[in-house]
């Protein structure tokens, strides 16, 4: 008798379909047969379910039981296939019956006991489901809340095999999981950092304002203990809700990864990733026999810090250059080419020199001029000139380190989050607004668009929603909504200068020996500040703030 149960294969961050094929014949020898290109994980699924229909209270039914994954051409190394497996053989066996097995796309790890353990990559399959015009999917109950996402489809939560079999039977009913994203959104979407919390640095939180407003990345160059890397996490802090789209993408990463927490549903915050400078390059930008997202792509919609960036090793810092351009990650591999969306802010932190101390008015420098050349040539000059913005964080005094402080321990001077995501937001709605004519401006990835459903947008009630999945794993349809991403005919078209500020730029140019990218850069970054003051032109106190920020376009 055969049996066929559909379940999924997850590649990179997309799920394509799957059907696990049972047949149990009951003469000749004794023999188990697992086919379709199965990996190690796969294969050893076999003692598992034995043991887990056991403990269930089923028997293992055969003696001959021949079981095929198809596509057979298409590689299995999940253990999420255990499920349907001990699904389809027990049906095959005559263990059970069900007319509604093939409504629904099941996936779930079993344990020795019967226990279904979470899979990565609920999410995925359950949009796959939505696609295939499914009824639902049937999913471990640690994943329910993030497969509950997605519209029109029945989650099915189970706990263990016997529940799923109970479930196929209609000795057990089980109610569709349902997610009130309102209230993930509420209790979720919160950050317990602010920049009320950062003593001084006001020059540093302006740059980081007309960073985020206008999606510029930012590299801090300062001693070490200046704040640098607690002004980088609070980045995302002041940067635009995340949108419906924004979410779903960036949760697909994390589904996809494993990295979703038990019964969470959705990333709300916007993520920051934080590698370590002994990061391989694989671990950074993505990889592996069977590739998956890196470090890069876990950053989608969020922040990247990479702290003590001239300690990267050269050539995993060169493999970030296509990526901060492109937004997205492109792995090849003979079988098949991956795409990985990345749409990050870069954030990254470095001191001036080996001993740290050369722009720190209280302690000497003990590196030679060598030296400090050497350290500084460890970062291409390709890879600078993709940096927008180049800041100094200098040492914080010690009278505003004592500076006085709120009952919550925050410092009363200077701006807060809630002040400077004001700003941004302020900012980005202007920069919307300028580029909604453009031929691109209909499915935007960034965090001002209105292309999603609902869910990231507290006016529009939280509504489900299953983005476009070209929107998602193809940037190069998403449109211009930043000025961070204008292309260069959009920047001859929206920052024009007049007769002060083509002098000004010009002499930038020929003193600082500024490149083509950086003239272009500089023209974006001062159009953002022009944003941030409701300009509408650019005026010569705009290009020269912007021509400050290019730090490392002149000696330190």
């Amino acid at each position: 008798m055969i049996a066929k149960v559909h379940s999924s294969i997850l590649q990179g961050i997309d799920a394509v379909g799957c059907e696990v094929e049972a047949d149990v014949a009951f003469g000749g020898m004794g023999e188990v047969k697992l086919v379709g290109l199965a990996e190690a994980a796969v294969k050893e699924s076999v003692s598992r379910i034995q043991a887990a229909l056991r403990n269930s209270g089923y028997r293992w039914p055969g003696p001959k039981v021949t079981i095929n994954l198809a596509p057979a051409d298409v590689r299995k190394e999940s253990a999420a296939f255990d499920l349907p497996i001990a699904l389809a053989v027990a049906m095959a066996g005559g263990l059970f019956a069900s007319d509604k097995a093939g409504d629904y796309l099941v996936l779930g790890e079993l344990a020795l006991d019967g226990r279904v353990r979470a899979v990565k990559g609920a999410l995925a399959s359950a949009m796959l489901a939505a696609q295939q015009g499914r009824r639902g999917v049937i999913v471990p109950a640690d994943n329910a809340a993030e497969a509950a996402v997605v519209e029109d489809l029945d989650v099915v939560a189970v706990s263990s095999l016997t529940e799923a079999v109970g479930f196929l039977t209609d000795q057990l009913p089980i109610a569709p999981t349902a997610v009130n994203l309102e209230e993930v959104f509420v209790v979720a979407g919160r950050y317990d950092a602010d920049f009320a919390d950062v003593r001084g640095q006001e020059s540093a939180k302006r740059a980081l304002v007309v960073a985020a407003a206008g999606h510029h990345n930012i590299l801090m160059i300062g001693p070490p203990g200046s704040g640098k890397t607690m002004l980088a996490k609070r980045l995302p802090t002041i940067l635009p809700p995340l949108t419906a789209a924004e979410s779903l993408e960036t949760t697909r990463v994390y589904s996809s990864r494993g990295l979703l927490g038990p019964g969470q549903s959705l990333m709300a915050v916007r993520p920051v990733r934080a590698p370590h400078h002994s990061s391989s390059p694989a671990a950074l930008v993505g990889g592996g026999a069977i590739p998956q997202p890196g470090e890069i792509s876990l950053a989608h919609h969020g922040v990247l810090f990479l702290d003590e960036f001239p300690e990267f090793a050269r050539t995993t810092l060169e493999m970030i250059r296509q990526p901060l351009e492109d937004g997205y990650v492109t792995i090849p591999r003979v079988h098949s080419t991956l795409k990985f969306p990345a749409v990050i802010m870069l954030v990254a932190a470095m001191n001036p020199c080996p001993c740290g101390y050369f722009t720190d008015p209280r302690r000497p420098c003990k590196c030679s001029p060598l030296a400090i050349e050497r350290y500084l040539s460890r970062i291409s000059g390709p890879l600078i000139d993709r940096i927008d913005i180049h800041i100094e964080v200098p040492p914080v005094p010690w009278r505003q380190l004592r500076s006085p402080s709120d009952a919550a321990g925050r410092a009363i001077e200077g701006l807060t989050s809630e002040q400077m995501r004001a700003q941004v937001v302020a900012a980005r709605a202007i920069q919307r607004r300028r580029f909604a004519g453009s031929a691109r401006a209909e499915k935007a990835p960034d965090s001002a668009g209105d292309s999603a459903k609902g869910l990231g947008n507290p006016q529009s009630g939280f509504a489900k929603a299953t983005p476009d999945r070209s929107s998602i794993c193809n940037p190069q349809s998403s449109s211009t909504t930043t000025n961070g991403t204008m292309s260069s005919r959009q920047v001859r078209q929206f920052c024009k200068l007049d007769a002060a500020g083509e002098a000004l730029l010009k002499q930038a140019m020929t003193e600082l020996g500024l490149s083509a990218r950086a003239h272009d850069k500089v023209l974006r970054i001062a159009r953002t500040i022009a944003d941030l003051e409701a300009a509408e032109s650019i005026t010569p106190h705009h290009l020269a703030e912007a021509i400050q920020y290019r730090r490392l376009d002149r000696r330190l």
